[in-house]
C-alpha cells in the first residue's frame, strides 16, 4: 500500500507548511512535490540525499534549488501517513533548534488528538 503526505493543520484549521509552500516560486513548488512523490513511493525506505533523519522520530526532507536550501520536518505517522509538520528555508549547517521544537510541538499536537 502506497503511503501519503499530509500536513499538520492546527486548531484554527490552517495547514502552516502548506502555506509555506504556497509562497513559494512554482519551480520550487514543483521540485517540494515530487520530493512529496519520491516519499510516497519510497516511503521509509526513502534515504540521502532526500531524508535525514533528525530527533524524536522526526525526519528532515531535503530539497535544494539555485537560490537556497528548504527543509520540510515531518512524521511517519500511524496508517501509513506522513505528517508534514514544519517548513523553512536553512540558512546554516545544523538545522536550527527552534525549528526542530516546532516540529516536536506541533508533532505531539497530532499525537494528542487521536
Amino acid at each position: 500500500m502506497k503511503w501519503s503526505v499530509n500536513y499538520f493543520t492546527d486548531e484554527m484549521g490552517k495547514q502552516p507548511v502548506k502555506e509555506w509552500i504556497d509562497t513559494l516560486e512554482v519551480k520550487l513548488q514543483l521540485k517540494i512535490f515530487r520530493a512529496f512523490e519520491l516519499l510516497e513511493d519510497f516511503n521509509i525506505n526513502l534515504k540521502a540525499p532526500y531524508v535525514k533523519p533528525l530527533e524524536d522520530k522526526l525526519y528532515e526532507l531535503r530539497i535544494k534549488d539555485q537560490k537556497g536550501i528548504y527543509r520540510i520536518i515531518y512524521f511517519a505517522y500511524t496508517g501509513q501517513e506522513f505528517i508534514m509538520l514544519n517548513g523553512f528555508v536553512k540558512k546554516t549547517q545544523k538545522t536550527p533548534k527552534k525549528e526542530i521544537e516546532l516540529a516536536k510541538t506541533r508533532m505531539k499536537e497530532v499525537l494528542n488528538n487521536e
